[in-house]
């Protein structure tokens, strides 16, 4: 687990060890079942206290990423928790959200860019 924190950044440090482990738990690069760093390894291995990263722990917790589990410390959950599905829901709706913006750009129809969803999904498939 990489984290990187910028002091450039508008977020407070808590909010980047947050995000940056969410994002890298929804892209698979952390996977469901891992056991997180200890609150006190993390706090060491980034050089924040042991407040900041017990926040963001907090923080992901409440949002469904991990749960504490006593003398085991922090688990990343499992994708089919309804609160994971949702984060995902969102991001698919981001996603499609921009394609579809692109695609009216260009003077896409609705059609086509059905045609064109529907055929990327089957190449996938493959």
């Amino acid at each position: 687990m990489k984290i990187l924190i910028s002091s450039q950044s508008e977020l407070p440090i808590y909010a980047q060890i947050r995000e940056q482990i969410k994002e890298q738990i929804l892209n698979g690069q952390i996977k469901e079942g891992t056991i997180l760093p200890s609150i006190r390894k993390l706090a060491k291995e980034v050089g924040v206290s042991v407040i900041t990263t017990t926040r963001a722990y907090n923080d992901l917790e409440k949002e469904g990423f991990i749960a504490s589990m006593q003398g085991k410390g922090s688990i990343v959950l499992s994708k089919d928790n309804e609160i994971m599905k949702e984060k995902y829901l969102m991001r698919i709706e981001e996603g499609v959200m921009t394609a579809i913006e692109t695609a009216k750009h260009i003077d896409m129809d609705e059609e086509e860019f059905h045609r064109l969803v529907s055929d990327l999904w089957k190449e996938l498939r493959e």
